[in-house]
């Protein structure tokens, strides 16, 4: 309930927000942390994005919408962070079939996305939730590299050292076999974004670059570090 948010908020001017709760949470609880902080940090979406990626139709994004017109109606300093595909994701879409054996069976291999290690989104929002010079500010974050599902899971066998036999299915058998990382929603969310992504090459940034001084980690760089999670 919106209501146990205010013993958290007394004397708290500064906000994260990182939204997993339903959209009728929205309204309720924005309303008591807007109440309290003066500085918000969001973790959205690419919703302002053309790549076709980040354009499919979702609840989702109308919910993304909904809390980003309430911020930023509210007077309050705002920042977006508008991350593009984790590479965390692999470690659910992924890692189950790796640890079990050497086949993996996923929809649209060729679909291009450019993965972002959560450690240079988590860098971005210390910055942003602590530095000037962040308000009004909308960073698209990416990873450095546009590659494809194929060249992705290619990746992690390379950072374990195993050679993966990697199976296209078609979406119909992926909304069969794939209700293990979300429901049916979810899935057929990201199916449509594959789908929509074949053809050209993800969109990349140089946000993380421009705020850091530093280059973003790349996804070599997440699959050695994570390849503990991908090992039986």
């Amino acid at each position: 309930m919106a209501a146990t948010l205010d013993p958290c908020l007394d004397g708290i001017d500064t906000v994260f927000l990182v939204w997993t709760a339903p959209p009728s949470a929205v309204a309720p609880a924005l309303e008591r942390i807007l109440k309290h902080a003066q500085r918000i940090v969001f973790l959205s979406a690419p919703i302002k994005t053309a790549h076709p990626l980040f354009q499919q139709p979702n609840p989702l994004r109308a919910m993304v919408g909904q809390i980003e017109m309430m911020i930023e109606s509210s007077g309050r300093q705002w920042t977006f962070l508008r991350p593009g595909m984790f590479a965390a994701n692999a470690l659910s879409w992924w890692a189950p079939q790796i640890r079990s054996g050497d086949v993996v069976r996923w929809p649209y291999l060729a679909a291009p996305t450019a993965p972002i290690d959560e450690r240079d989104i988590a860098a971005v929002a210390v910055r942003a939730l602590c530095d000037d010079g962040h308000a009004g500010a909308e960073y698209v974050l990416t990873g450095p590299q546009s590659l494809s599902q194929f060249e992705q899971v290619s990746t992690i066998g390379r950072a374990i050292g195993r050679s993966l036999r990697i199976v296209e299915i078609s979406p119909d058998e992926a909304r069969r076999e794939l209700l293990t990382i979300g429901p049916l929603p979810a899935v057929n969310m990201l199916l449509a974004a594959w789908a929509a992504a074949i053809g050209q090459p993800a969109h990349v940034t140089s946000t993380f670059a421009e705020i850091a001084g530093a280059p973003p980690r790349t996804f070599l760089d997440w699959a050695i570090d994570n390849a503990s999670a991908f090992r039986a």
